[in-house]
């Protein structure tokens, strides 16, 4: 698996919190608490109240379905990392790709003194199992 294949829980909790954002924003329009909603259609003119409710509707639909997503990709994740076989390399791709932690935290947690001896397993794993796969 590439690193960029291992990073989409990453990108997809990004993304669910941007969108989180959007509604946020979206709910304080609706409430007269917001003027401007940054990258959303322009709600003036109308019903501006039942635009903002079909918004609001669609966004909730939108963070359900990254959600349901993210739940997805935290699965595969899981069973990739566990058909590892090497303790250590799993523990650093879970610490690293699932629980989100800094290189410094990783090696903390494992008990090295210098952040680059994980971040360097991880990095050697990476390019030998990719060059098994390709």
């Amino acid at each position: 698996m590439t690193k960029k294949e291992l990073s989409q829980l990453y990108w997809l909790n990004r993304e669910i919190e941007e969108e989180k954002r959007k509604l946020a924003e979206l709910t304080a329009a609706a409430s007269g608490g917001v003027q401007n909603i940054t990258g959303l259609p322009h709600v003036g003119g109308g019903d501006k109240t039942g635009n903002l409710a079909i918004l609001i509707a669609e966004q909730r639909d939108l963070i359900e379905l990254k959600v349901k997503q993210s739940v997805i990709e935290y699965n595969r994740l899981n069973r990739y990392i566990a058909s590892v076989e090497d303790s250590e390399i799993r523990q650093i791709l879970s610490l690293y790709y699932i629980n989100g932690m800094a290189w410094r935290e990783i090696a903390q947690c494992l008990g090295y003194q210098d952040e680059s001896a994980p971040r360097k397993k991880h990095n050697r794993f990476l390019k030998m199992t990719e060059n098994s796969e390709g």
